[in-house]
């Protein structure tokens, strides 16, 4: 059960999370181990390497050699966990991945750092548009987007305890807080976070944050809006989709990802296998790469922040 945070103002930084939630599972179970591309301070893994370094690698500079080295402790009975940013924990590994993951019916499970407008001055080259995408693709996986640290920390305690490839995306920095300490979740399962009856908002990650600000600025004006929270894009929860577009006249997706392959596609499947007759516009990233930039000029730039998604809803249109 999840409960709402009283505040929005942003918490722990997510890579702090996964180190703090890794190390603890570490310390329970002695065959965890964590793998990390050449990013230790960046990512803040160092500290698993001191905590724990018997069972954790630095690879360096060769992802896909990451992967299959975590295959290979997945055969022998380790679970593993690495890291890298998005693009190269994907897009760059994705054989290796699919192969020695998911055909080979080992367990990796992935941390995928700086999604979308998150990679700021790194630039066009490390910015992931595609990761939810390819993913998907792979028999069997479970592709996550984590909200806040609460969400995160769930996800990474989950994936230790399952067999198979599984990928969540998240910021390195703090993030809008959504849910209270303590609150669970559900793999699979969207979480409504706020009742409505006009426009139903399907966000996952961190615009989730932005996509509560639209509904409370729509709601001031007399537009009512449901709010999910799909954190799990795949399986999604056709059950949920299929329930709470009854009586609505229109579907909003929004993701810090491309609108091809991602949650809008995920829902866009959901309603046209059902039949649903029900409006559907999908807010994201449309046929561009990344750039250079700060994370919060590369948000306006792609029209990812609060006032952008409005005006999108509003207009009818889709920037990006």
């Amino acid at each position: 059960m999840f409960t709402l945070s009283k505040t929005t103002a942003a918490g722990k930084e997510l890579r702090t999370c996964v180190v703090d939630t890794l190390v603890e599972l570490m310390d329970e179970n002695n065959q965890l181990v964590a793998l990390d591309a050449d990013l230790g301070s960046a990512s803040g893994w160092t500290a698993i390497a001191n905590k724990h370094p018997q069972r954790f690698i630095n690879m360096g500079i060769a992802e896909a050699n990451m992967v299959g080295v975590a295959a290979g402790l997945s055969l022998t009975g380790y679970t593993p966990f690495i890291h890298t940013f998005g693009p190269f924990a994907t897009r760059r590994v994705f054989d290796q991945l699919f192969i020695s993951g998911g055909y080979g019916g080992n367990t990796i499970n992935i941390y995928g750092s700086d999604p979308g407008f998150a990679v700021g001055h790194n630039g066009g080259t490390h910015t992931t548009w595609e990761d939810v995408a390819l993913m998907r693709m792979i028999p069997q996986s479970i592709v996550c987007d984590a909200a806040d640290e609460v969400q995160m920390a769930w996800i990474i305690k989950t994936f230790s305890q399952l067999s198979g490839v599984h990928y969540v995306r998240g910021n390195r920095k703090a993030v809008p807080t959504i849910y209270e300490k303590g609150s669970t979740f559900e793999l699979g399962k969207g979480n409504v976070l706020r009742p409505g009856d006009e426009l139903l908002l399907i966000a996952s990650g961190q615009l989730v944050s932005e996509t509560l600000q639209v509904a409370e600025e729509f709601a001031e004006i007399g537009i009512s809006c449901e709010v999910i929270d799909m954190f799990t894009i795949k399986p999604i929860d056709k059950e949920l989709i299929i329930r709470e577009v009854q009586g609505k006249r229109q579907v909003i997706t929004i993701e810090n990802h491309s609108i091809t392959g991602g949650l809008g596609s995920a829902v866009a499947e959901v309603l046209a296998e059902t039949g649903s007759a029900v409006p559907l516009k999908r807010i994201g990233v449309n046929e561009r790469f990344g750039q250079v930039g700060t994370p919060d000029f590369l948000q306006k730039e792609y029209g990812l922040d609060a006032a952008s998604i409005k005006q999108q809803i509003v207009e009818g249109k889709v920037r990006g």
